[in-house]
């Protein structure tokens, strides 16, 4: 997926990493990241058929499954089930998009990046340290800084 791009597609991830980013001042800025299980879509493509702002892009060989916007909506509309699996499914990224802006305003790169270690340890063997950096919100160099204090 691209910036700029209409995606009508939703994609499931068995397999792999992903991230989302922005370009912004000549870098990417990542602000998600999905591993297996995770859901990969433009919500904007998705709900109202417009141009996504992010590029979504697999950061390790992946293995992926594709569902069309128009057979979910079908399957939305004709099995309770997957209507609900829907449904808790925009309240749970709404929830972790929360959860993951709140911190940001209320705590230190430090407190960020230990965070990102004690939930997700795999990430840093996983993605390269610019991804990880701007995903807490700092720059390459600030996060060389942070783990050296830490050592």
């Amino acid at each position: 997926m691209e910036t700029g791009r209409v995606e009508r597609n939703i994609f499931f991830l068995a397999q792999g990493i992903a991230r989302a980013c922005f370009p912004t001042d000549g870098r990417n800025v990542t602000f998600w990241i999905g591993a297996e299980g995770s859901t990969l879509l433009s919500m904007k493509g998705f709900t109202e058929g417009l141009a996504g702002y992010e590029t979504i892009e697999l950061m390790e060989d992946s293995v992926l499954y594709r569902l069309h916007r128009d057979d979910l909506h079908r399957l939305f509309a004709t099995d309770i089930h997957i209507a609900n699996w829907g449904r808790r499914f925009a309240e749970r990224e709404l929830l972790q998009t929360e959860e993951r802006l709140i911190p940001f305003l209320f705590t230190t790169a430090s407190e960020r990046y230990k965070k990102l270690l004690s939930e997700h340890p795999d990430l840093l063997q996983r993605l390269p340290l610019e991804c990880l950096a701007s995903y807490i919100g700092v720059t390459p160099v600030s996060l060389s800084r942070i783990r050296g204090e830490l050592k």
